[in-house]
């Protein structure tokens, strides 16, 4: 502070007050000195008593000032606590911890959002100074790392041929001893692949991004509802559109093009019944194949077939009511309800599995006798399917098996996710209506299951076409051979072939 004269005002240690000169700061006509600020009385607090000022700082103008305390004072009339210094990490964090309603398996899918996208991304900002351009922003950033992390997943790719590729060289050489230099180029090669697979891969997809938003979103609403914020920010936020895969039916062409490119057609894949029935041959003799047969065509989730306990499975009536699954992440496995309240449902069994599910308790309870009578303790899961100890399957372990088990047969690739989709457009082709399918499978929706399956068998889509035709009289039959063209003698020979008659006219 100074004086009217200019003079420095001294405290009682003989140090330079400090203070607001405000209007009578001699630099105020500078218009790159200073910034303005806002000070507003905000209303009394739930208790009636008066609230500390709201003030802020750094504006360039008055008039800047004055429109942000204005929207200060509409936000705090609204109920919303503009003095709140929580930051988005802070809300983030003591929104998740309430959140006891969610499955464990949805809590790792959030936890994993909060820790790595959103709190590396927005954590630091105040939450009442978030706003879409923030949240858009992060998405944008993600968008970058999509295109490195798939530039990263090609690489290693290509590492990996080269490594294969040098590897054989080495391992096919006829020298004796086999040369250094192929020794080394593998070796270098492998260096490389290691090299290659330590770089970020992961490509986050449309439907992850909208689960990101869609979990952001409930944290923002949550805080509208508390007041602290005025506004969901992520109502208009843009992200790429997402469309649910279907499955497609791996056709003869489809399957000459997949053994030519190694590419497959779509991201779902269903077996025809041929290759269908194909596997169950091969797999017949196989511990899991009454599990397997059970996907095949009653449509279970893997962790619904892992965590099928015999209380439920009623093979006098021949049901199985599915009320609970085995769910698996990493090494850790926990039982869980069904992905949705539809999930919880009882399914009617066909004759054939129910036969195997007999003989499989018979083997089960031989298997139990034979573990005692061998002084072993014999682990009561209650669970149909089990080792020979009564142990419950890892859900990852079953899907490992089928993949080994598809890829010694050569079979066109599909995942074990992908069984259900055999047991619906098997049931659809076989004249099921989609309401039908939509209970066996346990969707949430009738809409879900009817977009699902457009694609259908094509016998079932020959079928279909055909239907029609057979509703139209005809007086004659409406194919013609587009092979045989009408000869008509033209009116004006064409040029070169003068006047030598057509075939008809002879």
């Amino acid at each position: 502070m100074v004086d009217k004269d200019g003079r420095p005002v001294l405290d009682s240690d003989g140090n330079q007050k400090i203070g607001y000169l405000e209007k009578t700061c001699p630099k105020l006509t500078r218009r790159d000195h200073g910034s303005w600020y806002y000070s507003v009385e905000l209303p009394p607090g739930p208790d009636g008593k008066r609230r500390p000022r709201a003030k802020q700082g750094g504006y360039r103008t008055k008039k800047d000032a004055a429109t942000q305390a204005e929207k200060v004072w509409k936000l705090a009339e609204g109920g919303v606590d503009v003095l709140s210094n929580e930051t988005v990490a802070d809300h983030l964090h003591r929104w998740f911890a309430k959140r006891v309603d969610l499955k464990k398996s949805t809590r790792k899918g959030y936890e994993d959002y909060i820790d790595r996208i959103f709190i590396p991304y927005l954590g630091a900002i105040k939450l009442l100074s978030l706003r879409t351009r923030h949240i858009q922003a992060m998405f944008e950033k993600l968008w970058a790392d999509n295109e490195v992390h798939a530039a990263n997943h090609v690489k290693a790719h290509q590492a990996l041929a080269a490594e294969r590729a040098a590897h054989a060289a080495w391992k096919d050489s006829m020298e004796r001893p086999r040369p250094k230099e192929l020794r080394q180029a593998w070796e270098d090669a492998k260096a490389a692949l290691k090299e290659a697979r330590a770089q970020p891969w992961h490509v986050t997809g449309p439907g992850t991004q909208g689960n990101m938003l869609n979990t952001l979103s409930g944290a923002l609403e949550d805080a509208v509802k508390e007041k602290l914020i005025a506004e969901n920010w992520t109502k208009h936020v843009v992200l790429p559109k997402y469309l649910r895969p279907k499955p497609l039916v791996w056709t003869p062409a489809r399957i000459e093009a997949w053994r030519q490119t190694g590419e497959k057609p779509g991201k779902v894949m269903v077996w025809m019944p041929e290759q269908t029935g194909e596997f169950l041959d091969a797999v017949a003799e196989h511990r899991l194949y009454p599990m397997l047969h059970l996907m095949v065509f009653r449509g279970l989730r893997r962790g619904e077939a892992v965590g099928l306990p015999w209380a439920e499975t009623d093979l006098a009536q021949g049901t199985v009511h599915i009320g609970e699954q085995l769910v698996a992440s990493s090494y850790d496995v926990w039982e869980d309800t069904p992905k949705s309240e539809s999930g919880e449902r009882t399914i009617k069994l066909d004759s054939e599995t129910r036969k195997l599910l007999e003989l499989w308790r018979e083997r089960q309870d031989k298997e139990r006798a034979d573990w005692e009578a061998n002084a072993k303790t014999w682990k009561h899961t209650g669970l149909v399917f089990t080792w020979e100890d009564g142990g419950a399957y890892h859900p990852e372990y079953l899907s490992q098996v089928f993949m080994r088990l598809m890829k010694k047969l050569g079979l066109p690739p599909v995942r074990l996710h992908d069984l259900r989709h055999c047991a619906a457009t098997l049931s659809l082709a076989a004249g099921l209506q989609m309401k039908a399918i939509q209970t066996l499978l346990g969707h949430s929706s009738y809409s879900l299951t009817a977009d699902t399956y457009t694609s259908v068998l094509p016998q079932f889509e020959e079928a279909q076409a055909e239907a029609p035709l057979a509703l139209v009289p005809r007086k004659s039959p409406a194919r013609r051979d587009v092979a045989q063209e009408p000869k008509v003698k033209p009116d004006v020979p064409t040029e070169g072939e003068g006047d030598v008659p057509t075939e008809d006219a002879a």
